[in-house]
């Protein structure tokens, strides 16, 4: 269980965190959570294959804060890839408001994604969804193989449970966050399609973790009072989670904001200061990567930001994080190494306004897996 492990001292380096190891993991638990994925194909399809001949199928994505975001990274991209409409849809809004999002009319494939497996909005998102619609089924993704959503045993159920080392013992998620993504992305563009890809996906991450870590120090150490990320199309999910990262590891101390590139001028643009430091996921998508090409351009010649920062897979974005060797890359691949360098400016950040990165929250009130949340019964 979670609460039998004692992360170790973080030094300055924050060499020995949890926070550390689990994003330093990422190559090896991706090409863990894969050959997993190999190693039950058969089962997932089995499950997965019939609800998917249902046209007027609804997939939902459904997870509470990071969890949340996974499917905020993916539903665009599924959406095109499986020619039918996938919603990501937090846990938190359908536990808040079930009467808005559980059509009782549709048959529903609900993806819950779930470090703990055991949020009660996870769970509670759950029996809503059994208990209002007359056809559901649910493929629970988790790190957590004694969560409560991984002891599901109805008919209606299929649990991927994946590998240990994915269940992070910090606060913040990170190699979850990438197994999670990378076992849906897998189940539904293909199992076998996605083996081929996960070498190279996983040396990717290798190769950001090395170049980006002594960046994220350096500007870790610029001490900028605000951070936006900006992304197009599957970054913008991306994005939110990047700005969440900062948040949580620094325990709130830096604001964040996240938005699109072509968004970002319809106001939230007024955020940026000079101690403002900007953040642009940028699309190997030809047309997309103009989009975010002309706000880096622009922000750099308004000159009111501290820095603007391209994370890229080319050379034709100014100052960048370059991820070598991705630039053949789809948009759904480029997510795993993208993330890389918000992680570990987060990291960075905690660790340069002296918190725990792995406790970073010294108060309490906010916990690795949530507490003091109410759970209603519906009016009659």
């Amino acid at each position: 269980m979670l609460e039998t492990f004692v992360a170790p001292a973080d030094d300055a380096s924050g060499e020995e965190s949890w926070t550390r190891r689990e994003i330093l993991q990422q190559p090896a638990t991706l090409r863990a959570t894969q050959a997993m994925l190999m190693a039950t194909r058969d089962a997932i399809d089995a499950f997965v294959a019939p609800l998917l001949a249902q046209r007027d199928l609804r997939i939902m994505l459904c997870g509470a804060g990071t969890s949340a975001f996974i499917g905020e990274c993916l539903a665009p991209w599924l959406t095109a890839t499986l020619g039918r409409p996938v919603e990501a849809v937090a846990t938190t809004d359908i536990v808040g408001a079930p009467h808005l999002w559980l059509d009782a009319a549709r048959p529903t494939l609900m993806v819950s994604f779930g470090r703990s497996g055991s949020s009660p909005e996870s769970i509670t998102a759950v029996d809503l969804a059994d208990a209002r619609l007359a056809s559901v089924h649910h493929l629970v993704i988790t790190c957590n193989a004694e969560g409560a959503l991984s002891k599901r045993t109805a008919t209606n159920v299929h649990v991927v449970q994946l590998p240990e080392a994915t269940h992070d013992r910090a606060f913040a998620m990170t190699s979850s966050f990438s197994a999670m993504m990378l076992a849906a992305l897998s189940i539904f563009t293909g199992i076998d399609t996605m083996d081929e890809r996960v070498e190279a996906i996983g040396e990717s991450v290798a190769a950001i973790i090395a170049e980006a870590d002594g960046t994220a120090a350096t500007l870790a150490a610029r001490d900028f009072e605000r951070v936006v990320y900006l992304g197009s199309g599957v970054f913008q999910g991306l994005a939110r989670e990047a700005a969440l990262k900062l948040l949580e590891l620094t325990d709130g101390a830096i604001p964040t904001a996240f938005d699109s590139a072509l968004g970002f001028r319809h106001g939230p643009k007024t955020i940026v200061t000079p101690r403002t430091l900007v953040v642009v996921f940028v699309s190997n998508d030809p047309l997309t990567r103009l989009y975010d090409l002309d706000i880096i351009a622009e922000l750099r010649a308004d000159g009111n930001a501290a820095a603007v920062l391209a994370i890229t897979t080319q050379d034709d974005a100014g100052e960048s994080l370059r991820v070598a060797g991705a630039a053949g890359f789809v948009d759904a691949d480029l997510l795993f190494p993208y993330i890389v360098p918000a992680q570990l400016f987060g990291l960075h950040c905690s660790l340069r306004l002296g918190r725990t990165p792995d406790r970073p929250n010294a108060s309490g009130t906010v916990n690795r897996v949530v507490q003091g949340v109410r759970i209603h019964a519906l009016a009659a």
